[in-house]
């Protein structure tokens, strides 16, 4: 493919992870652009136009339009949510990502368990809540351990998985209180794994699985977070997992969405439970989830620009299968201080350039901002250390090699990303 125009909406982690892919195909190079963007990004070789609203649909387009793009990649949720593919669809501008009804799958828990029920996907059996009387009718339904979840865009934390009921009923509560409403769900046991699912509308492509770590403490203690770390590929997932996720999960919501006159065009995130009954669904993400995609992407020899563009375009069954670099990925995140709750910010950020320059090692902005010659920290999960190797050990040595040669105050991450996948502990 020859040099391609490409608007990239999204200034996090997952974003510059997109950049990054998109910059390093081989041959000729692409005119990257970056509505609202990170300083990785720019480093990266994307041309940032820091002050566009992402969520606004008017002015992605004006710039999509300006930058004369080929192809506009969504990277967060809230702008899907905002209508931004909407826009650039009637302004016939080719985008990666779904229309605002179609990304109630994301939007809505409790619609996307209905489009679940209605294509016959396994999944967990669920109650909706809108009454503080209901949330605890459902969860003395399914008992403990409990999982209670704001039914709304709650940036992956609004989630809460507990044997303490009290704690669930605040939660619910809490979720309540915003006007929305609440969905209680059976838990489900088992080993979780995350799957992108590359779809044009008809078809369906998945890319490589991770393994993402929510909770913010070691040994999976501590409040979720949106994510804390990764690692690509799973060499105890089942062989033929991917092809019974597209056959039983992807393929049947594609044809449900498109029933609804809501074809899905862009990553669908299927969340599942390996559990002792099979795979159970248990979320959907309307965009490449982040800290996974950091992991997923270094991995892929195919073009991205080429997938991307296919599904954008409803070419995907034209596609030859997907090349994959043998190699193995793991993302360990360095977050601010008292992140997830109320993190710090504006603290000076060194060391970034030495753990970059960390054989098989690349680092990826997420909450960060320059001021003057400094880099400081602009965000909870400030970036992404992603080793690379020949072996699962040894991505994972180099990744926390090169975390703990960055200094940002009050900053913590996980020390056991793919710790039990390394030392064969994991099986389903």
């Amino acid at each position: 493919m020859g040099l391609v125009k490409i608007l990239v909406v999204g200034g996090g982690g997952r974003e510059h992870a997109i950049v990054r892919a998109l910059a390093r195909e081989k041959g000729s190079p692409h005119e990257i652009h970056a509505a609202g963007g990170n300083p990785g990004m720019a480093a990266s070789g994307a041309t940032l136009h820091p002050d566009l609203d992402p969520c606004d649909p008017g002015a992605v387009v004006a710039l999509a339009r300006e930058a004369a793009a080929d192809l506009v990649v969504i990277g967060p949720e809230a702008p899907l949510v905002a209508g931004v593919a909407d826009a650039l669809q009637d302004a016939k501008i080719p985008v990666f990502g779904p229309t605002a009804a179609a990304a109630r799958l994301e939007g809505s828990k409790a619609f996307a368990k209905e489009v679940m029920a209605a294509a016959g996907v396994p999944t967990a059996a669920a109650r909706v809540a809108t009454t503080p009387e209901q949330v605890a009718a459902a969860l003395d339904e399914f008992g403990a351990p409990f999982v209670v979840k704001d039914d709304g865009l709650a940036a992956g934390k609004g989630v809460l998985v507990t044997t303490d009921r009290e704690a669930a009923l605040a939660h619910g509560a809490a979720c309540l209180a915003g006007g929305g409403q609440v969905v209680v769900e059976d838990f489900l046991d088992g080993p979780e794994v995350s799957l992108f699912v590359i779809c044009d509308g008809q078809d369906a492509v998945p890319l490589q699985a991770a393994q993402d770590f929510k909770r913010a403490l070691d040994h999976d203690e501590g409040p979720n977070t949106g994510g804390m770390g990764a690692y690509s590929p799973l060499d105890w997932a089942p062989a033929d997992l991917s092809a019974q996720v597209v056959s039983q999960v992807a393929r049947p919501v594609l044809a449900e969405m498109a029933r609804r006159g809501t074809p899905y065009v862009g990553v669908l995130y299927v969340g599942l439970a390996m559990t002792s009954r099979g795979p159970r669904v248990v979320e959907f993400n309307a965009r490449f989830g982040d800290p996974e995609t950091q992991v997923v992407l270094p991995l892929l020899a195919t073009p991205l620009s080429t997938v991307l563009l296919a599904a954008a375009t409803g070419t995907l069954a034209s596609l030859p299968p997907l090349e994959w670099h043998p190699r193995y990925a793991v993302n360990v995140v360095l977050a601010a201080e008292h992140y997830p709750q109320t993190p710090r910010l504006g603290d000076p950020l060194r060391g970034v350039a030495r753990a970059a320059t960390t054989p098989g090692v690349h680092v990826l902005l997420a909450g960060a901002r320059v001021e003057g010659e400094a880099l400081l920290s602009a965000g909870g999960r400030v970036l992404s250390v992603v080793g690379e190797g020949d072996t699962l050990a040894e991505a994972r040595r180099r990744a926390y090699q090169a975390i703990a040669l960055v200094d940002l105050p009050g900053s913590h991450y996980r020390s056991d990303i793919a710790g039990k996948a390394e030392r064969g502990e994991i099986a389903c």
